[in-house]
């Protein structure tokens, strides 16, 4: 799907202004800042370990129906059946409009359906609720990147690295980006 450059840079602009916004989430607000300052330490060497207790602190949505729409959906997307995953993140989306992990997660099956307006869209919302969502920021960046929009996505990239320094994947394409943006890699 095309995405027209006005319409992203309204995206980018909003999702740049909306982050300080956010709306309270289900998660331990207090447990989480917790796990990000161990995540931000640059010596830390089991990072996963933290990572994946953010993660659970996300998938919380607080209630045990919408909990199965996340997992169901979840399941549909690792079979490679995105339009399943997008009618079950639309029923969670739709029924939990506050929980920031289920527009993360249709913001992911729209990006595997090729999507990136869409995409875009709900990763717009997820870093309204959410704006440390690494996951989400990064996923931001890809699209950008593959948009064509390297200063953005160096930028989105950029953002998702100060929250968690050790993501894989981040380094690397940081490094290209600075080149490509700076005219080296010409």
């Amino acid at each position: 799907m095309k995405v027209s450059r006005t319409l992203l840079n309204i995206f980018v602009t909003a999702f740049l202004s909306v982050t300080a916004f956010a709306l309270p989430s289900v998660a331990d607000e207090a447990k989480l800042d917790q796990l990000y300052a161990e995540l931000a330490q640059p010596d830390l060497k089991d990072w996963e370990k933290v990572e994946r207790q953010i993660w659970r602190e996300w998938s919380r949505s607080g209630s045990a129906s919408m909990d199965l729409l996340l997992r169901r959906g979840r399941t549909a997307m690792e079979k490679g059946d995105f339009s399943k995953a997008i009618a079950h993140f639309t029923a969670l989306t739709d029924h939990a409009p506050d929980f920031a992990e289920g527009w993360n997660a249709r913001a992911t099956a729209f990006f595997n359906a090729e999507e990136y307006g869409l995409s875009i869209a709900d990763i717009q919302r997820t870093l309204a609720l959410n704006p440390r969502h690494f996951g989400a920021l990064q996923g931001l960046g890809r699209i950008l990147e593959e948009l064509d929009q390297q200063e953005n996505a160096l930028a989105a990239y950029k953002a998702a690295a100060a929250i968690h320094p050790h993501r894989e994947g981040l380094k690397d394409a940081i490094e290209r980006l600075e080149r490509t943006v700076s005219g080296q890699d010409i």
